[in-house]
């Protein structure tokens, strides 16, 4: 990805010929401001609440010690409800009311494709943003920053992997046809192809939709044995709960959208204890929490909040929080964005609350790119596979 230093030496030149530089939007001698652009309301609310108070109980504390060289981290949050027309307005009152230096965490695939539009002009970093897909790199810019595996990279490796576990496999899709879901279309149709599994069919659906019962009839009828899903989750659960009632005997692999403690849970209060896979770039919590780092992070998230246990989404806010913190401390001081681009380029560091490896560079804009393959069983999320 040479294009990164192609793309930031021209910027530094367009600098050099202007007139003297100027403090970047976002930063003063006391601030910095960040913006996030969520779904506080709609069908990934169960990433977005708990990744914005773990984001924000993390830049507090950096806070209360006295910021990052001297100055204050202030995240500002906007809710679009998973609507590209409300992500437009949310990203438009950040980036030119508010004037954030970085985007943080802003929530959804449709959504960041549309937020890009005002981003881009400007060279705002968007980092670690809480959507794996592979448009969050790609085409490369620097200054987009991935947090994890995309998408695509990740169920494209699991539907390898199962196709080659023993008995023969016909994959099926239910998806949400939008950006996100046509990369779960693609990595199942492709892992698929190269290992020469059969391929059934697949069922689009409304983000809206909780009827899942004629699609599942399909999906049997049509001899599904392993069934792709890239839908809310809400969603994610009722079909998985419903194809249990309805006796529609098949696996679903889920993308690290669906790689949720929520999905676990509520799995296991519907009776469904396993045939439940997901490929993600991190570790779920539970099974990690003899880490004193893990366990530690854990009792000062409960405490805080008052919830019996962090889930997925918290997990995602505090990394993501930890990764810009640190991103804005080896920027130093004299903080411009073309500082701080190459500051995040230098990152590597074990980020053991997530259970990955961050290791960027000049070429690699994805901080981690290790893939965990995990189960469901009675109720929690086992890992089963690591593909490095």
């Amino acid at each position: 990805m040479k294009l990164f230093k192609t793309f930031a030496a021209a910027a530094a030149l367009s600098v050099g010929l202007g007139a003297p530089a100027m403090a970047e939007d976002g930063v003063s001698d006391t601030e910095i401001k960040l913006g996030g652009a969520h779904d506080l309301s709609g069908i990934f609310a169960p990433f977005s609440v708990p990744a914005v108070k773990a984001a924000q109980l993390y830049f507090d504390e950096v806070n209360a010690a006295g910021g990052v060289h001297g100055r204050k981290i202030s995240y500002i949050v906007e809710d679009h409800g998973y609507q590209v027309p409300k992500a437009v307005q949310s990203a438009n009152k950040l980036v030119n009311r508010d004037k954030v230096f970085a985007m943080l965490l802003n929530l959804g695939t449709p959504t960041n494709i549309a937020m890009f539009k005002l981003m881009e002009p400007k060279g705002i970093p968007n980092v670690s943003p809480l959507t794996a897909a592979r448009q969050m790199v790609d085409p490369p810019a620097p200054w987009k920053f991935a947090g994890t595996a995309s998408y695509y990279d990740a169920v494209k490796a699991a539907t390898v992997s199962m196709a080659n576990d023993g008995d023969p496999e016909t994959f099926c899709l239910m998806y949400l046809p939008t950006d996100f879901g046509k990369e779960i279309e693609m990595a199942v149709k492709d892992g698929a192809a190269e290992t020469g599994a059969a391929f059934g069919i697949e069922t689009q659906h409304k983000p809206d939709e909780t009827d899942f019962s004629g699609a599942l009839g399909k999906i049997k009828s049509a001899g599904c044995t392993t069934v792709g899903l890239a839908l809310g989750v809400s969603q994610t659960i009722n079909v998985i709960a419903t194809a249990n009632k309805l006796g529609v005997d098949v696996d679903f692999l889920l993308s690290s959208a669906g790689f949720h403690t929520v999905v676990a849970k509520g799995l296991a209060a519907q009776g469904v204890m396993g045939g439940v896979y997901a490929a993600a770039g991190w570790q779920d919590l539970e099974a990690r929490m003899g880490n004193a780092t893990v366990a530690g992070w854990v009792k000062s998230y409960t405490d805080a909040t008052g919830e019996k246990f962090p889930g997925t989404g918290a997990l995602l806010g505090r990394s993501a929080a930890e990764l810009i913190v640190k991103g804005l401390e080896a920027a130093g001081p004299d903080l411009t964005r073309e500082g701080f681009i190459a500051a995040m380029e230098g990152l590597q560091y074990d980020d053991e609350v997530a259970g990955n490896k961050v290791n960027m560079s000049a070429d690699n804009h994805v901080a981690a790119t290790q893939i965990y393959i995990s189960a469901v069983e009675n109720g929690s999320w086992k890992l089963m596979t690591t593909i490095e």
